[in-house]
């Protein structure tokens, strides 16, 4: 086998690959998914059918706030990690993932679908945008924010011989009042209990149903153009 012909194999393995983690990573998934399922105001929403609205999110309950920015937020996804040498190469170690959340309210113009993800069984996919970043390194010290936040996780800013360590922060949330997309099977609940700044006696939920997971992302590369009306 000739040298052109196997640098043309090698580079043709090679763009396999690539497009292999791009066309299967998380984020693609969830866009491509959530292309085939049509946006639908929430007066529309059929039993059992699987659906996806796009609104604000509002909360149930007292709002959680992200560990790093301090945003109320009825989601959060955040990761710590820190640059591990090994000879010659060096790859980044996550030491703290943490992703909390709670139900929550989409409304779609003056609409409410309430959404209720769960950890045991995990009953939802989920992919936030990382707005919030902070990192440092030797010749990059770390804000009294960022160290206070490593602090709470018990992470040493510094090794022990008082040189910043090589860490990077990134945390993501669904802030109340941003615009979401969410999808999964249509249901029709009716509230033994009233639901704060709810006062109806029925209101719609997307769920998980077997195989189905909730898909719930802030992408913008999944709302709608226009306003449903």
């Amino acid at each position: 086998m000739t040298t052109p012909i196997i640098i043309f194999l090698v580079f043709c393995v090679i763009a396999i690959i690539g497009f292999s983690v791009y066309y299967f990573n998380g984020k693609q998934v969830i866009i491509r998914t959530l292309s085939k399922i049509p946006t639908k105001p929430t007066s529309s929403l059929k039993t059992n059918q699987l659906s996806k609205v796009s609104g604000k999110a509002l909360h149930v309950e007292e709002p959680l706030k992200a560990p790093y920015s301090g945003r109320k937020c009825v989601f959060y996804q955040m990761k710590i990690q820190k640059k591990v040498s090994n000879g010659k190469s060096s790859h980044w170690k996550t030491i703290v993932a943490e992703e909390k959340f709670q139900d929550f309210f989409v409304d779609t113009n003056g609409d409410f679908v309430i959404i209720k993800p769960q950890e045991h069984p995990r009953n939802y996919i989920c992919h936030l945008v990382k707005d919030s970043n902070q990192s440092s390194g030797t010749f990059n010290d770390p804000t009294p924010k960022f160290v206070a936040l490593l602090e709470r996780y018990n992470i040493e800013p510094e090794t022990f011989f008082g040189l910043n360590r090589t860490l990077r922060y990134e945390e993501g949330i669904i802030e109340i009042g941003e615009r979401i997309t969410v999808a999964g099977i249509a249901k029709w609940k009716s509230l033994s209990e009233p639901l704060p700044e709810y006062p109806y006696s029925k209101i719609a939920t997307l769920e998980s149903d077997g195989k189905q997971k909730l898909i719930i992302t802030d992408l913008p590369e999944v709302l709608p153009n226009k306003r449903l009306r």
